[in-house]
């Protein structure tokens, strides 16, 4: 577990050296029609069959996964066989879960091609998909052959993409390292050495716990009711990315940080501005928060104490298993 191989820049020559290495009986590459049209174009692949898919969270779903696994029937993949996942958090998620399933696993690596997948979808041997509108509710733990970062794609993106990306920079700040936290605020597209940086901050915190039994919990932080306002935004209809999510996640937990895990209200109260400013103000209200928590019940962290969260006691540290009472949650539309 969690014996990816990273490789960073100069995509084309390292990637081309990564296959010239390997036995691969056929190449497959997933993409979406974003991926498919802006960086496909950069990579420089021969005879490799494109599965392609819509885009967008929405369609993270076993629908999905079952028309890439008809394509790779169709175009007869065998256990030999590899898939590259071309995209973003969604593309690799997915493709990781249709690969670690087809055949009972074939191997995969992820091309990242969006900040957010780049410092935290594709590291870590996660995979999965949406379920009844839950967050990643269905997948497994695999781990890609190889990850190739390359910065060329973030030139791809939009302002709105990178802030999305730069929310899971933030957390990983928020962590373990309060001077990434600060060098990540004052960048928008940050370099390749500020991306390795928090790449490593991850890295190296799930290689000492990959199934997340312990440490890694604290990756956590801003997750569980991010992933509650990601559901609800599905639900709703409403355009709302990942890393927007966990921004907004990470303010309501700060909130909670303050009640039950010790972290100064004066601290919380500027890291909360800092993230404002940049994700904008999260609602408060007691219905909304009450719409969160019902989200939360079902959260895949939890435990038969509560809703289970990592929270900060102090910048830099977190607190992982703080389990809390509906009651207890509901205090920050209360403050």
């Amino acid at each position: 577990m969690n014996n990816s191989t990273l490789y960073y820049g100069n995509i084309n020559e390292s990637l081309i050296n990564f296959l010239q290495r390997e036995s691969y009986s056929k190449l497959f590459i997933l993409v979406d029609e974003n991926t498919l049209s802006d960086c496909y174009p950069i990579l420089n692949i021969d005879q490799a069959q494109i599965i392609q898919i819509e885009s967008g969270e929405k369609n993270k779903t076993i629908h999905s996964c079952q028309s890439i696994w008809a394509d790779l029937l169709k175009y007869k993949a065998d256990r030999q066989a590899l898939l590259i996942n071309l995209g973003g958090g969604v593309i690799g998620d997915m493709g990781g879960f249709c690969a670690s399933t087809f055949k009972r696993g074939i191997r995969f690596i992820n091309i990242p091609t969006t900040l957010l997948a780049m410092v935290d979808a594709s590291i870590g041997g996660k995979t999965g998909i949406d379920f009844m509108q839950q967050k990643n509710m269905i997948g497994s733990f695999t781990s890609p052959h190889a990850i190739f970062v390359d910065p060329i794609f973030l030139h791809t993106l939009s302002s709105r993409l990178l802030l999305s990306g730069k929310a899971e920079m933030l957390k990983h700040g928020l962590i373990a390292n309060e001077a990434h936290f600060k060098s990540c605020l004052e960048v928008l597209k940050p370099d390749l050495a500020l991306i390795k940086e928090s790449i490593s901050i991850k890295d190296k915190i799930v290689k000492h716990d990959p199934y997340e039994k312990g440490i890694r919990k604290s990756l956590n932080f801003g997750h569980t009711m991010g992933h509650a306002i990601e559901s609800l935004a599905l639900i709703e209809g409403e355009d709302l990315l990942h890393g927007e999510a966990v921004a907004l996640g990470m303010i309501l937990e700060l909130k909670l940080s303050v009640l039950y895990a010790g972290l100064d209200s004066q601290l919380a109260t500027n890291i909360i501005q800092d993230l404002s400013k940049i994700y904008g103000q999260v609602k408060l209200s007691p219905s909304y928060i009450t719409s969160l928590i019902d989200r939360c019940e079902n959260d895949k962290k939890n435990n038969s104490k509560g809703i289970n969260f990592s929270l900060l006691g102090q910048l830099g540290q977190a607190q992982n298993n703080v389990s809390l009472s509906p009651d207890e949650i509901l205090q920050i539309a209360m403050n």
